[in-house]
């Protein structure tokens, strides 16, 4: 028997209809084994010797391949095509050969760029053994950010308290996120005006043109600074005729776009889709594992020959020889440090238009896959070609000359876009190129025609700021830099997310002030390693080791012979100096200007003492130098809630606002428990105050009043059970977030959920967990991992759980386990309604057992069953 190990059940599903019966194929799910997280894993003074470590789930699995390794008559290691796949296999076959399951039997290493049968089949007659340098480029990158975080995270703890850690990716792409952020903040708006007539044609056509040039002048976007010259230029126009100067009409080509990289596939699923980067990845994945597209982690744009040809076959039988270049595009990765290892993210085959899936793939699946099978095809196609006119136009009177442009743009042959649009980025109105104004269509006119004025339009503007970046555009940019490789963007967002430093609002990412603070601190102390061409370098030797150019222990040793020596200097420093460090560092952020034009530093409570960072119970806030005679103190951002300033009390408390409803006062305080929020105080007869802990996972330093109200609100009502006509409500228990009903308890995903739990939902949960054991003293019923639909028979959701024994599916009242090389993301519909068949088939004699004791046996008094946790929430 010939044993195939891959990374996903799912994988190994496929390649399993591939491979006749001497193939066995078992999934690894993933890496089997890390750097445990302390101190000592990767060792400097051992030549950086790695101590690795499997977890408990994997070494059960790895005892599970290892017994069928050892009567194999071949390993075949199939992990991905990259250099995280080359690792995987690695790791395995370390393990493997530790645990003495592979002595004589021959191991190969096979890859292939998408799951089909005949690239499956060809890897097989190609095996190669595990590539060296692609594993030594992984150790030394596995190294480097162990020693940055491991070493730079522990200067941060006792430099910056609050901070969780420092990256050596992370840390890089959190300062693009603040940088941006400091320079909205430094950005000070530009007036300016323009003017624009709309004119007529003689034959009536009617056309928009607007001023680019006054007494003799050229106008650019911005060159019309107030409203005084605005109105001259109209006084211009007023006084004088129209008249056509110039028609200039020249053909224009628009080439389509390259293939999909992992990084432009995110950017448009963002902008098309909606899809955070993560979940593009999570739905290109199962595209991938099931056959549908080529490997989805690549910065290459290349095409194989063999596809180049079908897509082209496809291009002549759907649109014709008008649509075909005469010879393949050929397309290059304009990324810094890419490299272009693999294929672009294209459809494994062309001719399965979107259309013949519908049905076979989930909604996601089919919008993905559609928008990459549609880029696919249009980087194939002939450009799309039109005429661009622009028509000046001369006004005005003798003394005050003005002149006016319009353009506008005609499609003359759609080519590529007849299949593809490239989405597009917000752009601000001030930072336009004319260009992107030439849409319209303009009516035919010719040089000396006269023209018909039918209103001036004269309007304020002002530039705006750049945009904050958005996942998709942090991530272009990452990749502009040579910042991080295809496997890492998602990963390195969701790090800068789970530490605090950064929040995803309305698709943007704003930095939070623990973020900044520790992006100050590392830029004021650390510079070298936050900068973006020092990461970039790094990336560029990593890609070197994996060619096998320059050793890997070499790069560890020259990286750490200067970094421990920048660490070490750092050991001396006071915490009074890192303070005013980031003083300086973000003081247009915490020391705005003051509307009196005063120093924005004085204190304004004491009038002679100087305000600082400090750090204390809270995290970190302003303070006045005059401490403890003057006990002034505000949070980083200088602006609270109703315009308080977020000051703090001599006695530790924060007055946060006041209750729009009671007229109380809202507080924040620390407790012997923690941080807590408070409304109004104790009264005269000894009530006391409504009080309400922060849950865990809340920062009591950025917490703000309509936080503290919710809080203080709990538990609040979620709406009527349509069955009793009794409040369900929700609230934060002991044990965690949940819903409750007439005694029920429900435990839901997130304390955020508690404040947003819809009707429908908490009924949905709290019928889950009576069905699943919610009488007293039975188990919470595990949240949904998936929600299948509903049950082609029967009606009501089909799920997919994970249980205390394992994975199943739901349905009702009935579960069914999932057979173990069954992955919980890869269930279909199909296959769970015939799991919980053939369970619901079983249950009745089960049942009928149960009630017919034996004469041997007799049945046993039940113990009464202890409360569940979500029961006591």
């Amino acid at each position: 028997m010939n044993i195939v190990i891959v990374e996903s059940p799912a994988k190994a599903k496929t390649i399993n209809k591939y491979l006749g019966s001497g193939y066995q194929v078992i999934a690894s799910y993933g890496h089997v084994r890390d750097l445990p997280s302390k101190n000592g894993s990767v060792d400097p003074e051992r030549d950086f010797a790695m101590h690795w470590e499997v977890d408990g789930k994997s070494g059960k699995r790895l005892s599970e391949i290892a017994a069928a390794v050892r009567d194999a008559d071949r390993l075949i290691l199939a992990t991905d095509p990259d250099r995280e796949g080359e690792a995987i296999s690695w790791h395995l076959l370390e393990v493997l050969r530790a645990r003495k399951a592979v002595k004589d039997t021959p191991v190969e290493r096979v890859v292939f760029n998408a799951i089909t049968k005949d690239a499956v089949l060809d890897a097989m007659r190609h095996p190669r053994q595990i590539d060296g340098d692609l594993v030594d480029a992984y150790l030394a990158r596995r190294a480097l950010d162990y020693l940055v975080g491991f070493t730079l995270s522990p200067v941060l703890w006792r430099k910056l308290p609050g901070a969780r850690s420092a990256g050596r990716v992370q840390s890089v792409a959190l300062r693009l996120v603040c940088d941006r952020e400091r320079e909205i903040e430094l950005f000070k708006p530009q007036e300016y005006w323009s003017v624009e007539v709309t004119l007529e044609t003689g034959a009536g056509g009617r056309f928009v043109a607007r001023a680019i040039g006054y007494d003799g002048r050229k106008l650019g976007r911005l060159d019309i600074p107030d409203e005084a010259t605005a109105r001259a230029i109209e006084a211009a126009l007023r006084s004088g005729a129209y008249r056509v100067a110039s028609v200039e009409a020249k053909p224009v080509r628009r080439n389509p776009p390259p293939p999909f990289t992992t990084s432009t596939l995110q950017q448009e699923a963002s902008r098309k889709l909606g899809f955070a980067a993560a979940r593009t990845m999570q739905v290109a994945q199962r595209l991938y594992e099931d056959g549908h597209i080529t490997y989805m982690r690549t910065d290459g744009v290349d095409i194989a020959p063999e596809a180049l040809a079908a897509i082209r076959n496809v291009i002549a039988d759907r649109h014709g020889g008008r649509y075909l270049p005469e010879r393949p595009r050929h397309y290059q990765a304009k990324a810094k440090n890419a490299q272009e290892a693999h294929e672009a993210i294209r459809p494994t085959d062309v001719s399965r238009h979107p259309s013949s899936l519908a049905g076979k793939l989930e909604g996601e699946q089919a919008r993905l896959y559609e928008m990459i099978w549609q880029r696919t095809v249009a980087c194939q196609m002939a450009a799309a070609e039109f005429e661009r006119t622009t028509v000046d136009i001369d006004a005005g009177d003798e003394a005050r000359k003005v002149g006016l442009r319009a353009t506008g743009q005609v499609e003359r042959f759609n080519g590529f876009l007849a299949v593809y649009q490239e989405g597009r980025d917000d752009v601000p109105a001030s930072r336009r190129s004319e260009e992107d104004d030439d849409d319209g269509r303009l009516p035919p006119m010719a040089a000396g025609d006269a023209l018909s004025e039918h209103g001036i339009a004269v309007e304020q503007h002002f530039t705006e700021p750049p945009p904050r970046y958005t996942e998709a555009t942090l991530i272009k940019k990452m990749e502009e830099l040579g910042i991080g490789r295809p496997s890492t963007y998602t990963a390195t967002l969701s790090v800068l997310r789970d530490r605090g430093y950064v929040r995803l609002e309305k698709k943007q990412l704003i930095p939070e002030d623990k973020g900044r603070l520790v992006t100050a601190f590392l830029e004021s102390f650390f510079e070298r390693y936050v900068e973006y061409d020092f990461t970039a370098d790094l990336e560029e030797k990593l890609d070197k080791i994996s060619n096998g150019d320059i050793s890997w222990k070499e790069v560890l040793r020259e990286f750490w012979r200067q970094f421990s020596e920048d660490v070490a200097e750092t050991s001396d420093l006071r915490v009074a100096e890192v303070l005013e460090a980031l003083n300086e560092l973000l003081g247009p952020h915490i020391f705005p200007p003051r509307a009196d034009g005063g120093d924005p530093r004085q204190c304004p409570s004491c009038g002679n003492g100087r305000l600082s960072l400090k750090l204390g119970k809270f995290g970190s806030f302003i303070g006045c130098s005059n401490y403890p005679e003057c006990r002034y103190t505000r949070q980083l951002a200088a602006t609270g809630e109703n315009g308080n300033g977020g000051e703090i009390g001599g006695d530790g408390t924060r007055v946060l606002g006041t209750d729009p409803e009671s007229g109380l006062e809202v507080s924040l305080r620390s407790g012997r428990f923690g941080p807590y929020v408070q409304l109004g105080e104790a009264g005269e007869d000894g009530e006391k105050p409504k009080r309400a802990s922060l849950p865990r996972g809340w920062e009591a330093a950025t917490l703000e009043l309509a936080e503290a109200l919710a809080l203080l609100n709990l538990p609040r009502e979620v709406g009527i059970d349509p069955e009793t006509g009794t409040p369900i409500t929700a609230g934060i228990g002991r044990y965690g977030p949940f819903v409750q009903h007439d005694g029920t308890y429900a435990n839901l995903d997130s304390v955020e959920e508690v404040f947003s739990v819809g009707i429908n939902r908490a009924v949905s949960l709290l019928a889950e967990k009576r069905a699943g054991g919610g009488r007293r003293g039975g188990r919470a019923t595990p949240a949904a991992l998936k929600t299948l639909g509903e049950h082609p028979v029967a009606g009501g959701p089909v799920t997919v759980r994970d249980g205390r024994y394992g994975p199943y599916v739901n349905h009702g009242k009935v579960n069914a386990t999932l057979p173990k090389d069954l992955a919980p993301d890869a269930v279909t519909m199909e296959q769970a309604v015939e799991l919980l068949a053939a369970k619901a088939g079983k249950a009745p004699a089960k049942r009928a057992a149960a009630k017919k004791p034996t004469a041997k046996s007799s049945p046993k008094k039940k113990a009464p069953a202890k409360k569940s946790t979500a029961e006591k929430g």
